[in-house]
């Protein structure tokens, strides 16, 4: 109940317009007022409507604030849902349920507060300033008017007020901070002895008639899902660009304008002898350095051969002196700029005077120049046709787009015309359920969940008709077709029954090892021993060491008088894990940063739960009711499907 606060309660706190705002602008905000229609109330709260409307209106601004954080990603089908909606209309009797109560105990938000939180909204910035024109042109283009939407943030602030106190009240005592450390970084010596099923797969043997009462007791489980045979064809940049020939002068010419992209700059190819100052350098002292920097430099000139024997025993470049302080080729702007300008102030083969920069003193020797040259016509010909083809595609695809828009919609039985017409490929693929496809990586999402959608839609299933033109990608667009629609079906026994045995095999020889590893249990509590067991480890809970969550709370539910005991849990593939807990480890002592930070995270936990149990009161004081038969079936299934995980039976 009341997910979205107990979710967000840190933003409703801290700063509730980062979250709140972007959905009013991208999509308005719902008015409680809008409706009037008192008939069509699903929910009241202090015998005012919640209508169906609203409602709807709320649930559609919730998945748009969904898709708003997870993008290409988003699958509205996932939160689409009787429970989902269930969590919505709970938030709607929350916030009236808020909104009563701040208007009864008269919560006020000064004309200041307001300013400030609209001024700081993002969305109305511009050049990173807050901008009237835009704020009233983002409101215009909602239909809101600058009064109607500062009520509503002023009610929204309100209700944040409320919470605010409430949370805001939560204490966190330092013996129960103290004692959460503890739990959280107690950890328990075990030793471990597994029990395979494994080894209890001779005794296991699985008859016809147990696979046939498996099969009809089970019979969703192997249902073939509803699926479509589909073609498709995909209008995107590369299709225009490839039908697109680049003559012979418009490449010759774009070359031209544009030499100074194919050219390759001017660089250098230089060694150096790095000297520095100080503890582990050259010398104790700068002085000493250049000393040593001209004693070096002098052997240099009388001897240039000699420069590579004396980087590799002098320089203190670890990148370089091993290689006779060789630095390869580089370009303007690689090396620092006392570098640099002596290194292209030379030429091939001389040798600089003492150099000095942030890193020490320099002696540098050039031994390579290369000028700066333009690539030839040809080496660069198909980089410049591509670019002219993605240039000129992109002038024509709105035009072409119109056209393949109008075209699928004004042929509806064939994508094949428009694929004629625009020399594109009809593309087919065998098998589309509702969860649609994997994308191949690096590809665009092409059937992804708004062409899933379409396919699916009663026109595309009954009719067989081309789907609109939908814009899957940036500058790419598809229309799709069912060819042969496969309605859900319940796979034949004959081609489960494989898979049938190995399940009841696999249920039978863990059972078998659970009893094994109870009755190991219940012998070694009459005489102890570690015979079979593994070396001992810690294990704990922020250190688990990849053991099972049942396993670990098993180990750390022991009370520390009872130690040593034994505990047995079911691990992962069916096997029977025996733990020997041997003892209890407290943690060292946590400084003062790491304990606050805690009492933080407390504080948050228990003014979460407080907010929660302030609007569950104020939902009762104020008479909060589900009308409809169908919502309280939905809101109790989101309460039952939030509190208890649906089990897995496969």
């Amino acid at each position: 109940m009341f997910d979205s606060i107990r979710s967000h309660r840190r933003w409703l706190m801290l700063f509730l317009i980062l979250l709140v705002f972007p959905s009013f602008v991208v999509t308005g905000i719902y008015g409680y007022n809008q409706f009037v229609d008192t008939d069509n109330a699903v929910a009241r709260v202090a015998g005012q409507p919640i209508t169906q409307p609203q409602l709807d209106v709320a649930h559609r601004e919730q998945l748009d604030r969904l898709r708003g954080m997870f993008g290409e990603q988003f699958d509205p089908r996932m939160f689409d849902t009787p429970q989902a909606r269930a969590a919505t209309l709970d938030n709607l009797i929350a916030e009236r349920a808020l909104q009563q109560e701040a208007s009864e105990e008269h919560v006020t938000v000064t004309a200041q507060r307001l300013q400030d939180v609209i001024a700081g909204e993002t969305a109305f910035h511009q050049d990173g300033k807050f901008n009237y024109d835009r704020y009233r042109q983002l409101l215009t283009a909602q239909g809101l008017t600058e009064v109607g939407f500062e009520q509503r943030v002023r009610a929204d602030l309100a209700r944040q007020t409320l919470l605010q106190a409430v949370a805001a009240s939560a204490v966190v005592p330092r013996t129960v901070n103290e004692q959460v450390r503890r739990l959280a970084q107690e950890q328990r010596q075990i030793r471990e002895y597994r029990v395979l099923p494994q080894d209890f797969r001779s005794k296991v043997s699985v008859s016809d008639d147990e696979i046939k009462r498996y099969y009809e007791a089970n019979a969703r489980e192997f249902q073939r899902p509803e699926s479509v045979k589909a073609e498709y064809v995909v209008l995107s940049l590369d299709n225009i660009a490839a039908q697109a020939p680049i003559a012979d002068a418009d490449a010759r010419a774009y070359y031209e304008q544009n030499k100074s992209r194919f050219g390759q700059e001017e660089q250098r190819r230089a060694s150096h002898i790095l000297l520095t100052a100080g503890p582990g350098g050259t010398a104790e002292d700068k002085a000493g350095a250049r000393k040593k920097a001209e004693e070096l430099l002098a052997r240099v000139r009388a001897n240039p051969s000699e420069f590579d024997k004396l980087a590799r025993d002098n320089s203190k470049d670890p990148g370089s002196a091993a290689n006779g302080g060789d630095l390869g080729w580089f370009g303007r702007n690689m090396m620092v700029k006392p570098f640099e300008d002596a290194a292209f102030g030379m030429k091939e083969g001389q040798t600089s005077d003492i150099v000095e920069s942030d890193f020490g003193l320099h002696v540098i020797r050039v031994t390579g120049v290369r000028g700066s040259q333009v690539k030839p016509f040809e080496e660069v010909r198909s980089e410049i046709e591509t670019a002219l083809k993605r240039e000129g595609a992109s002038k024509r695809f709105a035009e072409v787009a119109d056209q393949f828009s109008n075209a699928v919609y004004e042929q509806p039985d064939s994508l094949q015309p428009i694929a004629d017409k625009l020399k594109l490929s009809v593309q087919t693929v065998e098998t589309v359920t509702r969860s649609g496809v994997p994308a191949k990586p690096g590809s665009p999402q092409i059937l992804g969940p708004r062409l899933i959608d379409a396919l699916f839609s009663s026109e595309s299933l009954n009719s067989k008709r081309n789907t609109e033109a939908i814009e899957v990608a940036p500058s790419t667009l598809v229309s799709a077709r069912v060819i042969e629609h496969r309605p859900a079906a319940t796979r034949p026994m004959a081609e489960v029954q494989d898979a049938i045995r190995t399940r009841i095999e696999q249920r039978e020889t863990a059972r078998l090892a659970r009893e094994a590893g109870e009755k190991k249990i219940a012998a070694l509590q009459q005489a102890p021993s570690d015979t079979g067991f593994g070396a001992p480890r810690f294990v704990g809970r922020t250190a688990t060491d990849n053991l099972a969550p049942a396993a670990l709370n098993a180990i750390m539910r022991i009370p520390v008088d009872k130690l040593p005991a034994f505990v047995g849990a079911e691990l992962e593939g069916g096997a029977y894990g025996v733990f020997h807990v041997l003892a209890s480890k407290l943690p060292d002592a946590t400084d003062a940063a790491q304990m606050q930070a805690q009492a933080r995270a407390l504080g948050q936990a228990f003014g979460a739960a407080d907010d929660a149990a302030y609007v569950a009161a104020l939902r009762a004081k104020h008479k909060a009711q589900v009308l409809t038969a169908a919502s309280k079936a939905a809101d109790s299934d989101a309460k039952d499907g939030a509190a208890t995980p649906a089990a897995n039976t496969k």
